[in-house]
């Protein structure tokens, strides 16, 4: 997110890849007759699709069978809970995004990094500031616009305690300019008042709005990344407008923290073959989820969580 953006080649699939998921299945000890995936977002969103898109695969690797159980209620605050509080066995997996980390800095999150430990980072998604085309054309015209307007221009985005938040906040903070934010309560709500004309701006991930932009009724003006993505180079970045800014949603997998250290660790090598695999890759290319690099193992994930953590909890002190 705001830290560096590591660079991610993605390199040619070997046969012997074809063989990892049985192979793993074999050589771990860790292969529990049933799981729990509890998903922190309602059904159908990304990180819904993420977790049923990752359920069979994880089935295989770790030859188990997996129930889903989605909890939205209150940003995911559920099934952080009912995650921190299962058995501390492994069977029980939190599949969450970057509002388990932006919640907790905005104290609606009781649910820190002391209950649950990452296991693994698999998507990291660009976020935009998307505008209507017809109103602006490029990050210049808005700028202008938005200095003359100051804090008459509106900005949509997830409710209030959403990464889409945190990427406004900061903006704002680095910019220098008096935005307004409207949280919606997804991210339909917000598309609608952008195209309606009742907001200037939404906050919103490339993968989110290709529909829009294949039909020109959106554009993105801005990437929140450090370096222009090589699928979209017309698209200027925060850090090149001098901003430190590099959000995305992002999307992990979570479990209790008195999990014993060797099945966490199991687990991640699962979630890393399936990373690595040519189904995960064809999924992640064909969802734009490959736009920058996902992956982080569970010490690098909590690292990053931590630093974000800081910053997010900064950023609402100065709002």
């Amino acid at each position: 997110m705001h830290n560096s953006i590591r660079k991610l080649v993605v390199g040619p699939v070997m046969a012997a890849m074809a063989l990892a998921a049985p192979a793993l299945a074999q050589d771990s000890d860790f292969q529990p007759e049933k799981m729990t995936a509890f998903v922190a977002a309602g059904a159908g969103g990304g990180t819904d699709n993420f977790t049923r898109t990752i359920q069979p695969m994880l089935e295989e690797r770790l030859n188990t069978k997996i129930t889903v159980i989605n909890l939205p209620s209150a940003s995911g605050v559920l099934a952080h809970q009912r995650t921190a509080n299962s058995k501390p066995d492994g069977t029980s997996l939190d599949f969450a995004s970057s509002t388990f980390i932006t919640s907790r800095a905005a104290g609606q999150n009781p649910v820190g990094l002391d209950k649950l430990t990452p296991v693994a980072r698999m998507q990291s998604d660009v976020m935009m500031l998307v505008v209507n085309p017809e109103k602006h054309e490029t990050l210049e015209d808005f700028m202008a616009y938005a200095r003359e307007n100051g804090d008459k221009v509106v900005i949509g985005g997830t409710h209030a305690a959403s990464v889409d938040r945190m990427a406004f906040l900061g903006l704002n903070e680095q910019s220098g300019l008096n935005l307004n934010y409207i949280p919606y309560d997804n991210e339909g709500s917000a598309a609608a008042s952008l195209l309606g004309g009742n907001v200037d701006g939404m906050m919103n991930e490339i993968s989110a709005i290709q529909g829009y932009m294949e039909s020109g009724e959106m554009k993105p003006i801005l990437a929140f990344a450090a370096e222009r993505l090589e699928a979209y180079p017309d698209i200027p970045t925060t850090v090149e407008n001098g901003w430190d800014l590099t959000f995305g949603n992002e999307r992990g997998v979570f479990i209790n923290a008195e999990t014993d250290p060797a099945i966490i660790s199991a687990i991640e090598a699962a979630f890393k073959d399936i990373f690595d695999s040519e189904e995960y890759q064809t999924y992640a290319k064909r969802s734009n989820l490959d736009v920058r690099p996902g992956w982080l193992g569970s010490d690098d994930y909590r690292a990053a969580l931590e630093k974000d953590l800081a910053f997010f909890e900064k950023l609402m002190e100065d709002m």
